[in-house]
């Protein structure tokens, strides 16, 4: 990588630590599509709690693993601000390295590795040899 690309690169980074530490805090608390549709035939409070009807929402159950960043929050956490915020952070992190890692591990070695995949990069092109009957 060359090293223009790394302020670019590091500037991307700190732009999407910040999206996901403190703007996700700020992000519709409203059920987005998905939700909507299962809760749809149900009636629910202002907590968004299922009071009365019939819908696929009311067969929901937790996840056998939940995880540690279930619920757009880190378990532990008692603060939802910073849950959220913290459980953002984590998130763009992991994907970063293994993104990372990824393109670390396909990217083109240059010259030595591009040889070794062609033959000997140091020898001169033999040149085209007619057939000759002898």
């Amino acid at each position: 990588m060359s090293k223009r690309s790394w302020p670019f690169l590091l500037g991307g980074l700190l732009v999407a630590l910040l999206l996901a530490g403190v703007v996700s805090n700020y992000a519709s608390s409203h059920p987005d599509g998905l939700d909507a549709s299962l809760l749809k035939g149900c009636t629910v409070n202002a907590d968004d709690e299922i009071t009365g009807g019939s819908c696929p929402a009311q067969q929901a159950k937790e996840h056998e693993l939940g995880g540690p960043l279930a619920d757009y929050g880190v378990r532990g956490v008692s603060n939802g601000f910073l849950s959220t915020g913290l459980s953002g952070v984590i998130g763009v992190l992991v994907t970063f390295a293994l993104a990372g890692g990824l393109f670390w591990l396909t990217r083109r070695r240059g010259t030595a590795a591009s040889a070794d995949r062609t033959g000997d990069a140091g020898a001169a092109p033999e040149p085209a040899r007619a057939n000759q009957a002898g």
